[in-house]
């Protein structure tokens, strides 16, 4: 816990005992998530992994400082676009209307099992080409993830196993090139230069695994958030237009990424006053920065209309998150679909009785609705 809750940095103990600095203002937030004298790298035996998962995900973009970060956030790019990610609309509103097809003639679901989870997780393993029989595999090894600290004993070997099915699956699309983002990474290539192995298998990892999980924090929430108070599904259904902005302000209001990976200094860096010296570990508070009253008017209050939304829950600076676009597109596909199919959905299970995620990720775990109102 900070010391002074208060201030917009403050020294803190991480649960392991080690000291460190918390970032909770906004402008001290986004001067630390830009500035190139605080590294992202990690050592292997900080990932908490076996050596060989370990040392393949260092080669994470994640992990990784210029110069090796900009030669890989290029080269991820080039596979990534916009206009792939934008070709996927069509699909992605296929996958949400077979989702609730499935559930339609029931009367109470929990919503994150049966749509706010395989939704993404169904979009990432179409985009990467991952065949129908190989998603229940990866649906575990992200259960797995998403627990957290409750499943962290299961991590080790979930993370051996999926790097080396990732590995097969690398060798596999080598072999036989698909229209899909597994083939354009493994073909991707700028002046001679490529992806290795081990980058291409951590990057695959990344979003597999826990690229999607977000995606999920942001549409079960987001639901959440608009049938705790039902005056905002309505409103959200009257008036469609809404739509964008009411996701930045549930991204704002419930970050899904509630904390920064940590970053350490590497020379004397100054945030909001503060001198921090070289190798002190800083953490930045993403959900806090979010919720700083003076970058946002009226702070704890969630406006569907929000004028003027410049959050930080996909980060900022030269590690602002790559799938945004594809996180958004979900996001309006479900949301839209969920107010249209299901118009009376409503909470099964009084608002103070749903279970949250509160580590490192921040969103409902659990969301049981009357898919038809209550009987």
């Amino acid at each position: 816990m900070p010391e002074n809750p208060h201030q917009d940095v403050e020294p803190i103990t991480l649960p392991d005992g080690t000291r460190a600095w918390l970032v909770t203002g906004y402008e001290a937030a986004r001067q630390a998530l830009a500035d190139p004298r605080l590294s992202k790298q990690v050592k292997a035996e900080e990932l908490g992994l076996p050596p060989e998962p370990a040392n393949t995900m260092l080669s994470m973009m994640m992990f990784r400082d210029p110069p090796d970060h900009t030669r890989l956030r290029r080269l991820i790019s080039a596979a990534f676009t916009t206009r792939r990610v934008e070709s996927m609309r069509p699909r992605i509103e296929q996958i949400a209307d077979d989702l609730l097809d499935a559930i339609a003639t029931r009367e109470t679901v929990d919503l994150v099992e049966t749509f706010a989870r395989p939704l993404p997780l169904h979009v990432i393993c179409e985009l990467l080409g991952l065949p129908a029989e190989d998603r229940a595999e990866f649906r575990e090894y992200s259960a797995v993830v998403a627990a957290g600290q409750a499943r962290q004993h299961e991590m080790p070997a979930a993370m051996t196993a999926v790097i080396a099915r990732i590995r097969a699956m690398l060798a596999d699309r080598a072999r036989h090139p698909g229209d899909d983002l597994l083939t354009a990474l493994i073909a991707v290539h700028e002046q001679g230069d490529r992806l290795s192995t081990d980058e291409l298998t951590s990057m695959v990892a990344m979003l597999l695994i826990a690229g999607h999980e977000t995606t999920v924090h942001l549409i079960a929430t987001g639901t959440f958030l608009l049938l705790d108070d039902r005056s905002r599904w309505h409103r959200l259904r009257a008036d469609p237009t809404l739509l964008p902005t009411a996701i930045e302000e549930f991204i704002r209001y419930e970050t899904p990424v509630a904390n920064a990976t940590h970053r350490t200094t590497t020379t004397t860096v100054t945030l909001a006053g503060h001198t921090i010296p070289p190798g002190s570990r800083v953490v930045v508070k993403l959900a806090a920065a979010n919720r700083d009253k003076s970058r946002f008017p009226d702070p704890d209050t969630l406006h569907l209309d929000r004028p003027h939304n410049p959050h930080l829950g996909f980060g900022h600076g030269p590690h602002y998150c790559l799938g945004a676009p594809l996180a958004r597109l979900q996001a309006q596909t479900a949301f839209t679909a969920l107010m249209t199919r299901f118009p009376h959905l409503t909470l099964a299970t009084p608002s103070t009785q749903i279970p949250w995620r509160s580590d490192f990720q921040r969103g409902v775990t659990h969301l049981p609705v009357h898919l038809h109102g209550p009987r």
